[in-house]
């Protein structure tokens, strides 16, 4: 993918959490880790999608004609989009159409290391394919065969789609055998009476780094970069009463995570919603601070974690002022949050994350005691 020119193309719509230039930042970054240049960007203030091309088609001529004077061979909107619109827009600026969630899949299939990760991965990218095949085959059709005739392009279309559609079957399978194997390792680890902790936060928030320095194992990898981790670390780490416990580090979240990544990645994500407390790794650095613990939260409820214990570690604070970092401190307890200003890379905060993830465990237990 190296080599390619890509321009990005966002809708500004009434309402929306984040600025077009925010989104369109990020976008650049994600395509950036793809190794794919973004040539320039466009925006169209709009009160909603068009339906056939989600830009007006003024617009869209304008982007055609873009996109030609600055040679680019790829254009990516931020939005996602249908197959009817993907189609359209390809035929509008006569290049190769992206949206977000199928460049995010991409740097999943990228980053992906595992045998599980990889077929997570595919599952994705299938079911991503399969509604998007519909509009093809439509094409192919027209191709060849009259009125109740199979032309050859619909034969091939549905020889495709049934061939996808198989392999998405098989993959659940084998996915469905090692979640059984999780559920036998958690099982196990009750058992051992070690509680589970898991970080989770933004994609390069520095969980990685976090479970590399509290644990002591330099052999984990800790990148700065999107998606460094997409499969499930756990490490033993001893708290200051000497109690041990499970501390997980898994993948990362981002707006508008694809759906289809998502249900996919349901065996990983399962090992959050399975912990005994969650640790919100947070970049307290990020300017979009607010946002990204939206999304965190917002993810979090979605997979079902929302009712488990959770303090705040507010990562990076080595690069903010003393003060800044005690107002986001401040902001994040008035909401009855733990939080403790941390730096995974200096050290400093980590011997009171611990204290305070003692005193979290010895409560949980508490309680857990008096219900029995």
């Amino acid at each position: 993918m190296k080599g390619r020119r890509a321009v990005l193309a966002a809708l500004d719509l009434p309402g929306r959490p984040f600025s077009p230039s925010t989104l369109l930042e990020e976008l650049e970054l994600l395509l950036g880790n793809l190794g794919i240049r973004s040539a320039g960007s466009i925006v169209q203030k709009r009160a909603k999608p068009d339906p056939a091309l989600l830009f007006g088609k003024g617009k869209v001529e304008e982007m055609a004609l873009f996109c030609k004077s600055l040679e680019a061979d790829l254009l990516v909107c931020n939005d996602t989009l249908t197959p009817g619109q993907k189609n359209n827009l390809k035929k509008e600026t006569g290049i190769e159409v992206w949206d977000r969630p199928f460049v995010i899949m991409k740097i999943f299939e990228l980053r992906a290391r595992s045998s599980e990760a990889r077929m997570q991965v595919e599952m994705a990218l299938c079911r991503y394919e399969i509604p998007h095949l519909k509009g093809l085959g439509e094409q192919m059709s027209r191709l060849g065969g009259g009125i109740g005739t199979r032309g050859p392009g619909e034969t091939e279309f549905e020889r495709h789609r049934r061939k996808l559609e198989r392999r998405v079957r098989d993959i659940d399978k084998k996915l469905e055998l090692l979640k059984k194997k999780r559920i036998l390792q958690r099982d196990r680890r009750k058992k051992m009476n070690f509680p589970v902790v898991s970080l989770v936060g933004y994609t390069n928030s520095g969980k990685s780094s976090l479970l590399r320095v509290l644990s002591g194992d330099s052999t984990l990898v800790a990148e700065d970069r999107l998606f460094s981790t997409l499969d499930t670390f756990i490490r033993k780490v001893s708290l200051p009463s000497g109690r041990d416990i499970m501390l997980s580090d898994t993948v990362g979240f981002i707006r508008d995570l694809p759906p289809g990544l998502v249900a996919a990645f349901r065996t990983t994500l399962e090992e959050i919603v399975s912990s005994d407390v969650l640790v919100f790794v947070l970049d307290a650095a990020a300017p979009d601070f607010a946002e990204v613990l939206e999304v965190v939260e917002k993810t979090v409820e979605e997979i079902g974690g929302g009712e488990i214990p959770r303090l705040f570690a507010l990562n990076k604070c080595d690069l903010l002022e003393e003060e800044e970092s005690r107002a986001i401190e401040d902001r994040i307890r008035e909401e009855g949050e733990a939080a403790i200003s941390i730096s995974a890379l200096t050290g400093t905060g980590l011997p009171e994350l611990l204290k305070t993830l003692d005193a979290f465990i010895q409560k949980s237990n508490s309680i857990q005691e008096e219900g029995n």
